[in-house]
């Protein structure tokens, strides 16, 4: 018999390959992992809500994990914690049905993308802010007019890595915000999920906007192109964040989304 719980994971991610566990490099499914088993030594691998890329950060990772007796949900977080490096914590425990599956059950995800720009870059921001060099400012009126093509239900395939193995590129985005203020800017994505690299893709596709490297009504055209040659570079990993995950209100976890409660079929 096993005691199933979801955890709501925050990390740092510049000093990890990623959630997935890899042989030689350092995850942060391994290292939860490994402190699940300090002091459960069957409990198998805790499973996430997605992928994050090497360098990227969480506040919501959401995750199952099976323990072999029963815990109080703050013991077992103190547990855990005591057993992970700084750069990785457990936020929230607490039981959930055994039918829980964070990854299936997902029904929106908010990513945050922070930029800063300005003369010289912030060393205090260095590992969470993409510092966008240039003589003038990004102009943040024609990221804003550009991510209105965003929203709405699309084929992403110009802004999805080759080596993504989604079985679909189509993704609906709820919402893009443009929030700037003292020389930083926030892009911030909602969306029911997301191609692998597509929100640093959409990320440096709006920088090359606010460069005056394309001009905010081709977007569209890009959209539609479906050819990932045409939208911008991929922004770097470090300035990205898993902000926010959205379940089912029926699993009793966190507040409900906002942009309904009918999961779609998940395509990957």
């Amino acid at each position: 018999m096993s005691f199933p719980y979801f955890l709501r994971l925050a990390y740092i991610g510049t000093d990890f390959h990623g959630w997935q566990i890899q042989t030689h490099l350092r995850s942060v499914q391994a290292d939860l992992w490994k402190a699940l088993r300090a002091f459960d030594p069957v409990a198998p691998m805790p499973q996430g809500t997605g992928r994050t890329d090497a360098g990227v950060h969480a506040k919501a990772q959401g995750v199952i994990i099976r323990m072999t007796r029963e815990w109080d949900p703050y013991r077992l977080l103190s547990a855990i914690n005591a057993h992970l490096a700084p750069d990785a914590r457990v936020c929230e425990a607490l039981p959930v049905h055994e039918d829980f599956w964070p990854r299936h059950h997902a029904l929106a995800k908010r990513y945050v993308y922070r930029i800063h720009q300005g003369q010289a870059d912030d060393p205090f921001e260095r590992n969470h802010r993409w510092y966008v060099h240039g003589r003038s400012l990004l102009d943040a009126e024609a990221m804003a007019k550009a991510s209105g093509f965003l929203i709405g239900t699309h084929d992403f395939s110009s802004f999805r890595h080759q080596e993504c193995a989604a079985k679909t590129p189509v993704r609906t985005i709820y919402k893009v915000d443009i929030v700037e203020q003292n020389g930083k800017i926030d892009l911030v994505f909602e969306g029911n999920r997301f191609l692998m690299h597509q929100v640093r893709i959409m990320a440096g596709t709006l920088v090359d906007i606010g460069k005056g490297r394309i001009l905010a009504d081709h977007l569209g055209q890009i959209i539609a192109g479906r050819d990932r040659s045409k939208a911008g570079l991929t922004a770097p990993p470090h300035g990205l964040c898993l902000e926010e995950v959205w379940y089912e209100t029926k699993w009793g976890i966190g507040v409900a989304c906002p942009w309904g409660n009918s999961p779609e079929i998940d395509p990957h």
